[in-house]
């Protein structure tokens, strides 16, 4: 069984679906920082307990209705008949959110960035310090105050047909973005939620992800909001994401698969982020007509009490290529107003205070 240390905890009501072959209570993983398998390990182990959340027990109780239901619209799913409905689409897109947000690997990614802004301001531990505990009810409170950011996204169902296994993680819900990896206009920018060409990723079982997609940007041609893929090569692609995104652990059904899984996880390893997360430190340059002009620079070489700003952003891992199965969209579009905000979405474009912002064409 993994270490405490590595023990990162996602909800068991998702977790179940890639349990180990023939058992309901165990799941294979693969320790990223030992790279050693661990066959059957306790599912429970690998799942949010009830302390998760603290002392915040209305926000324990309020988030169960959601896990329950999860589990049941997957059994729906999972049916050989099943087509996708509008009310399901909606509901995958709040999980993914919640599970974006809420695993123990994203609030650490929250610690570890607050942490080192304390550093960089001089703060001393115990006047700037977050636990995980708090991180974690933060994240839900975001969760509910945004929780509309992604409404516009399409969603889509992935059915593998090939013979290698969707995999999942201890950070199984991903955000990436195609167009901003590959359009020049976005170089030395980074993306969020409501950024234009943001693809949101879950694998749901192993033969069974969910894609959420801006639609703006990208089509995904589907049949009753199924796509078949029969391509090896897409099932890889969609899997590096897990290998890139995981913090400690990737987790499995077929104990058999192995060998497939430490040969990709090998191609990709070295594209991990070292860090989760970039802070810039600039200082005061100049002040003209009233305008103030900071430049970047090593924190570790400034003199103290200068007038300074800093700004924190998130590392997002950038993947070897992308799957056919997510082709770009005719005349697709993208907004900016030339501000450090970037390209965003048409849904995320105030129509009646955004005026400066202007549509471009986003091939």
């Amino acid at each position: 069984m993994a270490s405490n240390k590595n023990q990162h905890y996602v909800p068991q009501c998702y977790l179940r679906q890639f349990a180990a072959d023939n058992s309901t209570s165990a799941i294979n993983l693969f320790n990223i920082d030992r790279e050693k398998f661990i066959n059957c390990a306790p599912l429970k182990k690998q799942c949010s307990k009830s302390y998760f959340y603290g002392d915040d027990l209305e926000l324990e109780k309020a988030l169960q209705p959601i896990e329950g239901r999860y589990a049941g619209i997957v059994r729906e799913i999972t049916n050989q008949s099943y087509h996708l409905t509008d009310e399901h689409r909606e509901f995958l897109k709040l999980f993914w959110r919640l599970q974006y947000m809420r695993t123990e690997a994203a609030s650490r990614r929250s610690v570890e960035m607050t942490d080192g802004m304390g550093e960089v301001a001089g703060l001393e531990p115990k006047d700037f310090k977050m636990e995980i505990k708090e991180a974690v009810q933060i994240s839900m409170r975001n969760f509910v105050q945004e929780q509309y950011v992604i409404n516009d996204l399409k969603v889509c169902l992935i059915k593998n047909k090939t013979k290698i296994d969707f995999i999942t993680s201890d950070d199984p819900a991903v955000l990436t973005n195609k167009w901003h990896f590959l359009d020049k206009r976005t170089s030395g920018s980074n993306f969020g939620l409501g950024s234009a060409g943001v693809i949101i990723l879950l694998p749901i079982t192993p033969r069974i992800l969910c894609v959420g997609f801006d639609p703006n940007v990208y089509s995904i041609p589907h049949k009753k909001g199924w796509v078949d893929v029969k391509n090896e090569r897409d099932v890889n692609l969609f899997n590096e994401h897990q290998y890139l995104n995981s913090r400690a652990n990737i987790f499995y059904q077929d104990k058999n698969s192995e060998d497939q899984v430490l040969a990709s996880f090998s191609l990709v390893k070295n594209n991990r982020p070292k860090a989760r997360h970039k802070i810039n430190y600039a200082v005061l340059d100049k002040e003209v007509d009233g305008y103030k002009r900071y430049k970047v620079v090593d924190w570790r070489e400034t003199q103290k009490n200068q007038e300074a700003i800093i700004h924190t952003e998130m590392v997002n891992p950038a993947p070897s290529a992308w799957p056919h199965t997510i082709a770009w969209k005719r005349k697709g579009c993208v907004y900016t107003n030339g501000s450090g905000v970037g390209y965003i979405r048409e849904s995320r474009v105030n129509s009646v205070t955004d005026h400066d912002f202007v549509k471009e064409s986003a091939r």
